[in-house]
């Protein structure tokens, strides 16, 4: 028998509502997963049994995130199953950036009110993430705090492990002047940079569900929910054929801080900014805010998800590698000696 309390219920916390979104969410979960997933979701902690074979050094690799306010956006339109694909991605992206490879997963989800279809909405879009960067979804929690966060919001976080064989740890002290920086396309905005987006669309007193004519006729809701894109499969290939010496995740700071942060000290990044593919989306941000070039490049991706510094005489091979495993790569910049970070010009 499912326990359940009734003097709990009306504080407002339902757990057999938390028991019936548990029981939805197990179809999306089981596409997750993988060979060393050796638990079952409902117990008290997740279980990975982790295959070291051939690995000389394993180092375990973390990464923790949320998605922000850009969760303001699915509860405007009312759309949940596309978000936690930002959450997983704000993880894996940040640990495939050594060259670890994603093993798996957790989520957190704080609500004001479990609607267990909501709830297993979410945790759809969680699954997908997983699936798209190899990570099993070992396990998770869902908190329902009324009176903390409003009936129809939530919050959402995530947590992710990986492994990489030391020795094959992106190296970034081999970087030198003249190496190739390779951009990766963004899929749009993808989870930062939201709280100045609201502000320039006043997005809670605005319609965004209607079409505008520079963004493809697609709405603006429906442009900003894109989902984050995950970089881990292709980059994994890469390291397959290929020597990277680092990579960047371009998040909140955009490239201004990013970028630096994969790059020895003496050397910057010198951007050519012809060669960016901006997406519509980033114009429309700075055209109807008013936003001065050097703050689009020091808050959003502009176009580019995720960077990547190879030898010159290996930029080639890399493209055609990157290209073969559906990322549209292209260079857009080089490392040069310098102090000032990053130079767009």
């Amino acid at each position: 028998m499912k326990s359940m309390s009734e003097s709990y219920k009306a504080a407002g916390v339902d757990i057999t509502a938390g028991y019936k979104a548990v029981e939805l969410m197990k179809q999306h979960i089981a596409r997750t997963i993988t060979a060393g997933a050796a638990s079952d979701i409902g117990g008290f902690g997740g279980l990975f049994e982790l295959d070291i074979t051939g690995m000389e050094k394993p180092v375990l690799v973390s990464g923790t995130d949320g998605v922000g306010t850009k969760l303001k956006l699915a509860f405007i339109m009312d759309k949940h199953d596309t978000i936690g694909i930002d959450c997983v991605a704000m993880c894996v992206n940040d640990i495939i950036c050594c060259g670890a490879k994603p093993l798996f997963f957790l989520d957190y989800i704080a609500c004001g009110k479990n609607v267990p279809e909501k709830i297993a909405e979410i945790v759809k879009g969680v699954a997908e993430g997983c699936v798209q960067s190899g990570a099993a979804l070992i396990g998770g929690e869902t908190a329902e705090m009324p009176g903390f966060y409003g009936i129809d919001e939530y919050d959402l976080a995530g947590f992710s492990v990986g492994v990489v064989d030391k020795s094959k740890v992106f190296d970034n002290s081999k970087v030198t002047e003249g190496d190739v920086i390779i951009g990766l396309p963004s899929s749009g905005v993808h989870s930062n940079g939201f709280s100045l987006v609201r502000k320039v669309f006043d997005i809670e007193n605005n319609d965004i569900t209607k079409p505008v004519e520079e963004l493809g006729g697609k709405s603006l809701g429906e442009t900003l929910l894109t989902p984050t894109k995950i970089y881990v499969k292709p980059v994994l290939a890469l390291s397959e054929q290929v020597t990277i010496k680092a990579v960047s995740h371009i998040t909140g700071g955009g490239f201004y801080e990013n970028i630096p942060r994969s790059i020895p000290k003496g050397y910057g990044a010198k951007i050519d900014k012809s060669a960016v593919k901006v997406l519509p989306i980033f114009d429309l941000i700075a055209k109807t805010g008013n936003i001065p070039e050097r703050d689009m490049f020091n808050t959003f991706n502009m176009g580019v998800g995720m960077s990547i510094i190879v030898a010159k005489e290996e930029a080639d091979k890399a493209l055609e590698v990157l290209k073969a495993n559906g990322e549209d790569a292209y260079i857009i910049g080089e490392v040069v000696k310098s102090e000032d970070g990053v130079i767009i010009a």
